[in-house]
């Protein structure tokens, strides 16, 4: 995990960053979480890289493979070319065939799998000129008094994680 964070930072409750987070399989952004045979935790998703300025927004897939006790081992991002539409969509993950089939071949590599909550550790990786991961964040500057340690899915945005960090609960 690359970090830039003092490790023995508070947040405004008192807590020290959290090591691991419970990321929960539901029907929505956590769908394809869960267990592989040989015991790895896996999540395959779908971040994406807004447009800016003249630059246009990006689609991936991605599956990043952790071991059992939570570390990342494996990611694999796979570009899907440009944001669908004028690729700047309020906030939401875009659907569209070619990332669906990517996200199940992702997924059938690994087969056979279990779908249920994993328990991994917040990472960062660099692939195709973004952050990927389950980025850890912490204060805004030095003068801010009222932050709380998050994680966010990146690049995108589109699951963010506040203490508690073993419910698997997040926003979107």
């Amino acid at each position: 995990m690359t970090n830039h964070l003092d490790p023995g930072l508070r947040d405004a409750d008192g807590q020290l960053a959290p090591q691991s987070l419970v990321i929960a399989h539901d029907d929505y952004h956590a769908a394809f979480v869960g267990t592989a045979v040989d015991g790895r935790q896996f999540f395959v998703t779908t971040p994406f890289a807004w447009a800016s300025g003249d630059a246009s927004g990006a689609e991936f897939a991605a599956r990043y493979l952790f071991d059992v006790g939570g570390a990342l081992v494996d990611s694999t991002i796979v570009p899907l070319g440009t944001r669908p539409g004028d690729g700047s969509l309020p906030g939401n993950v875009a659907h569209f065939d070619e990332q669906e089939n990517a996200a199940e071949r992702l997924l059938s590599e690994i087969q056979p799998v279990s779908f249920c909550d994993i328990t991994v550790a917040p990472f960062s990786v660099t692939a195709h000129g973004h952050e990927f991961g389950l980025i850890l964040h912490g204060p805004d500057s030095e003068d801010d008094h009222e932050w709380y340690w998050n994680v966010t899915v990146e690049p995108g945005d589109y699951m963010a994680f506040y203490a508690p960090w073993d419910d698997g609960d997040y926003d979107t």
